[in-house]
């Protein structure tokens, strides 16, 4: 068994290989839902999906969102009506009254569909729209993704981080406070980040599921170790059970050089160094890395070194190998393994 932490695009694009070296069928993986966001209604996980469309085949694999060849009539009629009636299509985020009303689950993650300023596909709202609805009818979290999960066909066993809302919000040096797809999404990442909040995680908790997921060895992709793995590691007891089972962590950096997305700069916003060895710092429980061959990184850990760009499965099953040669490493002899690393709760 082997349990693989998800954000972003990163670890969904080392699990495109990672069947070829580890069993589908005794493979979790525990995605954040830090980025959710309820979108004129509905709620959209777009961590959760991106593993969801791609296990089933129908990922949109040029952006690495939403579905391959999905149509958006509908997105395009909200915006023309947006335009039309004078609103603009710049994000409308809900004032504090209604971002704490109505589903518990989208806490501080409410936008109007008015403009709607994320694209969503006809197919993949039809999947938004499902997953609300099973909220609505009373299942948890977790339990509307494993049915969608059903529908897909998915051979891994795909777990929300938490049934609970938690919102991540970007603190900027201009004052604002934008959610994390207002930052990314509507404005390109470009306001300096003063400082990142996972708004609600205190009093959110893992689910059993996955507690039980992450008993078992952990892989964490090259994933953006702020927005991706933060929510995450902000959960009540999350970060402890890291400590206490082998855990194999790929750089999403090249020395100083991240391979895409705003690892860097949000990185560089809470005070962490934007390199291979600040996502060292920032997973102290992390018993292994996987670091580039052209990487010129030394840590006080084991490490497997191999070319870590990830651009098709063949590219993902190397990179796989070697987090399972770093697994192997660590867990061979038991009774030689270090104690637990230390870490915040």
């Amino acid at each position: 068994m082997v349990t693989f932490l998800a954000g972003g695009t990163g670890t969904p694009k080392l699990l495109d290989g990672a069947a070829r070296v580890f069993e589908s069928a005794d493979t979790a993986v525990v995605a954040n839902t830090g980025d959710d966001v309820e979108l004129g209604g509905h709620l959209v996980c777009p961590d959760v999906d991106t593993v969801l469309f791609a296990g089933g085949g129908v990922l949109d694999r040029e952006t690495w969102w939403g579905i391959d060849g999905d149509t958006t009539a509908t997105h395009e009629e909200l915006r023309r009506l947006a335009d039309e009636i004078g609103l603009g299509t710049a994000p409308r985020y809900l004032d504090d009254a209604a971002q704490t009303a109505g589903r518990e689950i989208a806490r501080w993650r409410r936008f109007s569909a008015v403009g709607e300023f994320m694209e969503i596909g006809d197919r993949d709202r039809a999947v938004h729209l499902t997953r609300t609805s099973l909220l609505d009818e009373g299942k948890s979290l977790t339990e509307a993704i494993r049915t969608l999960a059903d529908a897909f066909d998915l051979d891994v066993d795909l777990l929300p981080m938490s049934d609970d809302p938690v919102a991540t919000l970007v603190h900027t040096e201009g004052g604002e406070t934008l959610h994390f797809q207002e930052y990314w999404v509507a404005r390109r990442g470009e306001p300096p980040v003063a400082d990142v909040e996972f708004r609600g995680a205190e009093d959110a908790e893992p689910t059993d599921a996955v507690f039980e997921a992450l008993a078992d060895p952990v892989v964490i992709g090259p994933s953006n170790p702020v927005t991706s793995l933060g929510p995450m590691l902000a959960l009540p007891g999350f970060e402890r059970a890291l400590r206490e089972t082998p855990v194999v962590a790929v750089s999403p950096f090249v020395g100083d050089e991240v391979f895409s997305g705003p690892a860097a700069d949000l990185m560089r916003g809470v005070g962490r160094e934007p390199s291979t060895a600040g996502v060292a710092d920032a997973y102290p429980f992390a018993d292994a890395f996987v670091l580039d061959e052209d990487d010129p990184t030394e840590l006080d850990r084991h490490v497997e070194r191999t070319d870590t760009r990830i651009d098709d499965a063949d590219d993902a099953e190397r990179v796989a190998r070697a987090c399972e040669r770093a697994l192997a490493a660590v867990t061979d002899d038991a009774a030689d393994a270090p104690p637990p690393r230390e870490g915040a709760e």
